[in-house]
């Protein structure tokens, strides 16, 4: 079986001619909802359901897609709380120094002297930039942000990251 990334949540129907309203996931969501894609649907108990997208516009601050065979709101009324998901061969080649966070969860992170911090945990997207939460053993988190002057090297293949970790970024009270 493939291995499935989340892209959006179905979180309700839009109007009664078979759109869903989704809160996307994805920093592509316009190539990912793009007119014959496939998105897979997952909901609890339930198998996974291939979906062609027929259609995708933006509304506020949601993505409202239609389906290839879905004409009604009764087509997709079920479909609501369900997680839709690209395979990971569905992804695109991103260029350098610029990653999906599948890649960077799970990665150590070192400082420039070599000592290890902890791992990535999860990523966090306040704003200018993403901050990566790194979860330290016995210790608080460290909320690094990804910003050149901070992270310097990043090695999805070694698994690690070197990190210029700022004065007063960490609290050493712990």
């Amino acid at each position: 079986m493939p291995e499935f990334l989340n892209v959006g949540k179905i979180v309700n129907t839009q109007g009664i001619k078979g759109e869903v309203r989704v809160i996307s996931t994805t920093d592509f969501s316009d190539s990912r909802y793009r007119k014959g894609n496939t998105l897979y649907l997952f909901r609890e108990g339930k198998d996974a359901v291939a979906l062609t997208v027929a259609s995708h516009r933006k509304h506020k601050n949601f993505d409202i897609l239609s389906f290839a065979d879905h004409m009604s709101i009764n087509d997709v009324e079920a479909y609501r709380g369900g997680i839709l998901k690209v395979s990971k061969e569905q992804l695109d080649v991103l260029p350098d120094n610029e990653f999906y966070y599948h890649e960077i969860i799970g990665l150590s992170v070192y400082d420039e002297a070599g000592q290890e911090l902890g791992v990535v945990s999860e990523i966090l997207s306040p704003g200018a930039n993403d901050v990566w939460v790194v979860k330290r053993k016995g210790q608080s988190d460290v909320y690094l942000p990804y910003i050149e002057s901070v992270v310097k090297h990043v090695s999805v293949a070694e698994g690690r990251i070197i990190a210029d970790i700022p004065e007063g970024l960490i609290d050493d009270e712990d």
